[in-house]
């Protein structure tokens, strides 16, 4: 194998994509990121830099994006036409520049200028009247404490021609009903999650997280018996899910103001260790804000004695705390990271959130909860009906042993062998809503053989959908593979996976003969 140096990029990038995801594939795919702009290389810059976005999404590593959207932008900004052949990787880096301008929302280690930069520069580049626009300057700006001009910009959000890369359909429609009810239009936030919860709007998301922004508008309108049926379902998903964090507040405030202390303090118990290392500071803030609250209400009405233990480092149980002590750490924590968005916004509109909110006083009685299998269509297994589920790791199984075919599961990857090549499939992106496949042919090839490698592989992708073929050299050998990608963000039913595990297969094993078929 060559020395490191003689490598070129597009060699080490293939060895870098194929490290499992981890901080290791991150700092390798940086290092080839730096490699190609020293050698000019753009097309292998942007390959890069667009894997790097990826491993920094699955690290929750969202501030981190701004750096490597804006260095392809400019490297295309240099060569108009170097994406013309891949249309798709220009509308991922298009959804890329949307999700680091939504960086800052969660972060206060985003900057704010970079993200306004990168906003206006996707008004500049598309329709600055489209749904992404509008959706990320309606946000930015109540986030920001702006709500004349989020008012404006959310008019024209829903006016907006609906865009894919501005995201979920449905879960536009509930982060729009959170803000009407930031804003204080509680019946406003109902009809706007009307289409989600009344099943209109397909997404494997819902109705959990329209449910739980459901909660308390419920509550403030005298309707705690829906409150409570729509809190028990939603946890029920939110208690374990990574994606649920942001929604664990709403839960601990239905806990608090509608009388439910004992629960609300269970719940605390069993979430706080997520809070160490969480990367999502606006989640944490409101987590600990919605915890302070909580633990003041419970002292108040004679629940103080109760002890927690605190979180520990490694996820090991650290020190006990009573709720008082414990309330006051979380709202410490909340005026903390509040502070930190405040000072780099210039504004007082996230201290004054926390505030608001610890402010409040209990909304109703409280009522009986269902108990958690009170729901039959919250229990039962969405397979079942052939309905759309979230890809995870024992759905691709499923799908593979419904074929009949063998395999193993090591961590997020399913693998498998037919014939001459081996298939690893696994949840790829930040929320695990990619499947990714990746196909290795169990032929080598001498090193000498690499530009007769490459036009193999630039023949294959001429003619061929999938996979998309590549090679790299390992051990003194040339490795030959493929890649296949499906974006599955509104989920995907287990026919359909099927369908696509079939077509992997099917043609991994044929991009496999073709190499063992060259002389």
């Amino acid at each position: 194998m060559r020395p490191a140096r003689d490598r070129s990029p597009a060699q080490a990038l293939a060895d870098a994509r194929d490290l499992p995801d981890g901080p290791a594939r991150a700092a390798a795919l940086e290092r080839v990121a730096r490699q190609a702009d020293a050698r000019s290389d753009l097309r292998c810059g942007v390959e890069a830099r667009l894997a790097l976005v990826e491993a920094y999404l699955h690290l929750g590593e969202r501030w981190r994006l701004a750096d490597p959207v804006r260095r392809c932008r400019d490297a295309l900004d240099r060569a108009p036409h170097l994406l013309d052949a891949h249309p798709t990787e220009a509308e991922t880096l298009r959804r890329y520049q949307g999700y680091a301008v939504e960086a800052v929302f969660g972060t206060p280690r985003a900057g704010l200028e970079q993200a306004r930069s990168l906003l206006a520069d996707l008004a500049n580049r598309g329709d600055p009247d489209g749904e992404l626009v509008a959706q990320l300057r309606c946000r930015l700006a109540d986030h920001l404490g702006d709500e004349p001009t989020a008012r404006h910009e959310y008019a024209r959000w829903r006016a907006a021609v609906p865009d894919p890369a501005a995201g979920c359909p449905a879960c536009a429609l509930v982060r729009q009903a959170e803000l009407l009810a930031g804003w204080g239009d509680t019946r406003g936030a109902l009809e706007t999650l009307a289409p989600v919860l009344d099943g209109d709007v397909d997404c494997t998301d819902q109705p959990e997280r329209a449910l739980a922004v459901a909660q308390l508008p419920w509550l403030r309108l005298g309707e705690p018996e829906r409150a409570a049926r729509a809190h028990v379902r939603a946890y029920r998903r939110h208690r374990r899910e990574p994606t649920g964090l942001p929604y664990l507040a709403s839960h601990l405030r239905f806990c608090a103001l509608g009388g439910h202390l004992d629960r609300g303090l269970d719940i605390l118990a069993e979430q706080l260790p997520r809070l160490a290392g969480c990367p999502d500071d606006l989640a944490a803030m409101e987590f600990a804000a919605a915890g302070a609250l909580l633990c003041g209400l419970a002292v108040a009405a004679g629940r103080g004695d109760r002890r927690f233990h605190r979180p520990g480092p490694g996820g090991r149980r650290g020190a006990e705390a009573d709720v008082a002590a414990l309330g006051a750490e979380l709202l410490a924590r909340a005026h903390r990271l509040a502070g930190s968005f405040d000072a780099r916004n210039g504004t007082g509109h996230q201290s004054g959130r926390v505030a608001s909110w610890l402010a409040e006083g209990p909304l109703a009685a409280p009522v009986p909860l269902p108990p958690d299998d009170d729901d039959p269509a919250a229990t039962d297994d969405p397979e079942d009906d052939g309905g759309p589920v979230p890809l995870r790791v024992p759905v691709i199984a499923a799908a593979l042993a419904g074929r009949g075919d063998g395999y193993t599961v090591e961590g997020d990857t399913v693998t498998g062998r037919w014939g001459g090549a081996v298939i690893r499939f696994r949840p790829a992106g930040e929320g695990g809503d990619i499947l990714h496949a990746r196909v290795v042919a169990d032929r080598r090839l001498p090193t000498g053989r690499l530009a007769e490698a490459y036009a193999f592989c630039n023949a294959w992708n001429h003619d061929r959908l999938m996979p998309k073929a590549y090679v790299h050299q390992r051990d003194g050998e040339l490795v030959l593979a493929g890649d296949v990608t499906v974006d599955l963000a509104h989920g995907v039913a287990p026919a359909q996976l099927t369908v696509l595990v079939t077509a992997t297969v099917n043609t991994g094993v044929a991009y496999a003969e073709a190499v063992a078929a060259l002389p």
